[in-house]
């Protein structure tokens, strides 16, 4: 039996009185600026990230190709989420910093819009098409690669207000 989840006090958006799926209706909410960002790791051995940095990955420049599968994905964002809305995205950066500590990448993106719903589901597509992309281009030499910690890190704008994680454990 489904158990109906709440978060204060009030029942999840997308399910209706009779908990059938719906798309939430937004056209009542105002359009404000709303700007989201998340971070996820992919965590290899040193010698798969240092081939990365050093662009002698046989399938081409894994950095450049993740940061625009992470921005083609944020753009489609509705076609891959149910009941997620489209949006016309003003902005989407995702930045790929190799750490030689993890051994691995940080991938963070930051998208922008200014509408009547956020996108946090955006920032976090971005990030995962990112990360599964950073894979995809070293898995032959690599299997053991692995994407970890994708989640929320900030969000802006709407009528909940600011979200901030203070205490960003992933290293």
């Amino acid at each position: 039996m489904a158990k109906r989840i709440k978060s204060k006090g009030a029942a999840l958006t997308h399910i209706d009185s009779s908990g059938e799926a719906r798309m939430v209706d937004v056209s009542a909410k105002p359009a404000t600026e709303r700007i989201a960002v998340a971070e996820g790791l992919v965590i290899m051995s040193k010698s798969s990230l240092d081939m990365i940095v050093s662009g002698n990955a046989k399938k081409g420049d894994v950095l450049g190709t993740a940061r625009i599968a992470g921005i083609m994905a944020a753009k489609r964002t509705s076609d891959l989420i149910p009941l997620c809305h489209p949006l016309a995205l003003s902005k989407v950066t995702v930045d790929i910093a190799p750490n030689k500590k993890l051994p691995g990448c940080r991938v963070r993106a930051t998208v922008k819009v200014t509408g009547p719903t956020g996108v946090e589901m955006e920032a976090l597509t971005a990030v995962s098409v990112a990360c599964l992309t950073i894979y995809d281009m070293i898995k032959a030499v690599e299997r053991g690669v692995r994407i970890e910690g994708i989640h929320l890190i900030e969000k802006k704008g709407g009528k909940s207000g600011h979200y901030l994680v203070t205490d960003n454990a992933i290293d």
